[in-house]
């Protein structure tokens, strides 16, 4: 497992990452004299690029050394994080952004997959847990980390730790990673055709409106809590989202295994992440019920993946690998949508608070194709009977 834990490090560099521009939001925007909503743009074409790099780039990655391929997207990651922290203006520091974006892209997939190539058949469960885990625990202790050293030196110091991690990461492959073959992520026209398959779309739909709302909402938490909150110490609310993300990563296993029928469970996550956005202007200022609707965002944000891969594979066993790539890359660029809409929605001027109603109107949306899919798959049960 030595060699999984290398590979969770640089996960723990992408969940940094990922996340941690909207932290950074105040003093980015001193740095380049951009507002919010321009500056939310550094999250979206990052999130963008991951998204979209893994598909476009799976056909020229087909027969090359995984090992070399793991290593020169970190490297890759890592220096365009360095551009970041040394971007002298706004339009560098986003193309280093788009950069970063090809590299987590790259990467990501490949380690999940190279994570069970490393252990044992009885072990593939945990290293592809702990790969993943990785991630979940960079946003959650990295977010706040990076915000901290950005409150006490400055941003850009928070992305050098950043590029610290990644290179740590990267020597450690170079020097311990075995070579071992693999398989590159899925071609896109394979991600494209599973798109003919109506129950696919209409899944991969109701990720791509959920992180619509997560992530359009999140990256703009800096300038809504100045708004809406009279203790608005970002870090905190960071803290309650992150620790929830990673109890919603860590239970969601267990209760998929406990009731068995994950469409269900991905209709009360859905339902309960609307409640808890609907419920953080209510309560955002009643001392320590302030941080609950966070962490519950958190926890079903980060849940609402795993249920979701579980009816892919169900619909789609002889292409599974496909299907929960195409999850994956769709929701991403659910997230890079939602923050270049949050952006538009705070250009309008009329306050922070429209952020809440936006996501409010992207989980309706992502509410109703839920309910129509189980109400479509009743009918097709029925009728079989």
């Amino acid at each position: 497992m030595k060699n999984v834990l290398l590979l969770a490090v640089g996960m723990f560099a992408l969940g940094f990452d990922a996340y941690i521009i909207a932290g950074l939001l105040p003093g980015i925007s001193d740095t380049y004299d951009k507002n919010a909503s321009q500056v939310g743009q550094a999250v979206s074409i990052f999130t963008l690029f991951y998204a979209i790099s893994a598909p476009l780039f799976s056909s020229l990655l087909a027969g090359k050394p995984i090992k070399k391929v793991l290593l020169y997207s970190m490297l890759i990651f890592t220096i365009a994080n360095a551009i970041t922290a040394l971007a002298p203006t706004f339009s560098i520091l986003l193309l280093s952004r788009a950069i970063a974006g090809v590299g987590a892209g790259l990467f990501s997939p490949l380690a999940v997959a190279a994570s069970a190539q490393l252990v044992s058949s009885e072990k593939k469960g945990r290293a592809i847990g702990l790969t993943i885990g990785g991630m979940s625990i960079g946003t959650v202790l990295g977010v706040p980390l990076g915000l901290y050293v950005s409150n006490v030196f400055n941003w850009k110091i928070s992305m050098w730790v950043l590029v610290i991690i990644g290179v740590i990461a990267a020597l450690g492959m170079l020097k311990f990673l075995p070579h071992f073959p693999t398989t590159p992520p899925p071609a896109l026209n394979e991600r494209l055709k599973l798109f003919l398959d109506k129950r696919v779309a209409i899944t991969v739909l109701i990720t791509f409106f959920a992180s619509l709302a997560s992530l359009g909402l999140y990256t703009y938490l800096s300038p809504l809590l100045n708004e809406i909150s009279v203790y608005n110490n970002l870090a905190v609310y960071l803290w309650a989202w992150g620790f929830g993300g990673l109890f919603g990563s860590v239970i969601i296993g267990y209760l998929i295994d406990h009731f068995k029928k994950p469409k269900t469970l991905v209709t009360i996550i859905l339902i309960t992440l609307t409640l808890s956005i609907i419920c953080i202007p209510i309560m955002i200022n009643i001392p320590l019920l302030q941080y609950f609707p966070f962490f519950v965002w958190g926890a079903m944000g980060w849940a609402c993946q795993a249920p979701q891969q579980h009816i892919l594979l169900s619909y789609q066993p002889q292409n599974g690998s496909s299907a929960v790539a195409l999850n994956s890359s769709i929701n991403y660029l659910g997230s890079a949508i939602g923050a270049t809409l949050g952006g538009v929605v705070l250009s309008f001027g009329t306050g922070s608070i429209m952020l809440i109603y936006f996501a409010v109107l992207s989980m309706i949306f992502s509410l109703f194709l839920q309910f129509y899919s189980m109400k479509r798959e009743f009918r097709i049960t029925e009728s079989s009977e």
